[in-house]
């Protein structure tokens, strides 16, 4: 077990490493972007990469909490799905109603990586092999569908 000192180092260590190596990706639209901690411009809508000792996962969060307007976001998404899967090359996680870390109820898209740990350096590179090319896969997607989810005044 590491400290919770060291645990929170390790874990700054990898996200410091993956921002370097992502830095000189630039955005779909041509612009810089901060990678890990991705904008999606749009109100109750978030990328976002999480990592633990058992799993990683990668997904789009709506987080708008009215529950009627949170589906109704998620049933635009739907409408977008195929190119979702398009542009990803993989079929995502949907799940309507969860639980995000803060005890909130949220709808999200995901896709998971399990058997992996962010304390053990030696998965880092299978780490970055599995958010890299999602993420630069969610932005592209992203930057062709936004101005939908703009107009929705969420």
């Amino acid at each position: 077990m590491y400290s919770k000192e060291e645990a929170a180092r390790l874990r700054q260590q990898f996200w410091i490493s993956f921002g370097q190596y992502m830095k000189p990706v630039p955005a779909a639209s041509g612009t810089t972007v901060n990678w890990i901690n991705y904008k999606t411009g749009v109100k109750h809508i978030y990328f976002k990469m999480d990592v633990d000792n058992k799993k990683a996962s990668i997904m789009i969060q709506l987080a708008h909490p009215d529950k009627g307007i949170r589906h109704l976001v998620l049933e635009q998404f739907q409408e977008f799905k195929l190119m979702l899967r398009n542009a990803l090359g993989e079929d995502w996680d949907w799940i309507a109603d969860t639980t995000d870390d803060y005890g909130k109820t949220v709808s999200q898209i995901s896709a998971t990586l399990n058997g992996v740990n962010i304390y053990n350096q030696q998965h880092w590179p299978d780490l970055i092999s599995f958010f890299k090319p999602r993420i630069i896969a969610l932005d592209d997607f992203w930057d062709n569908v936004k101005p939908v989810f703009e107009d929705l005044s969420l």
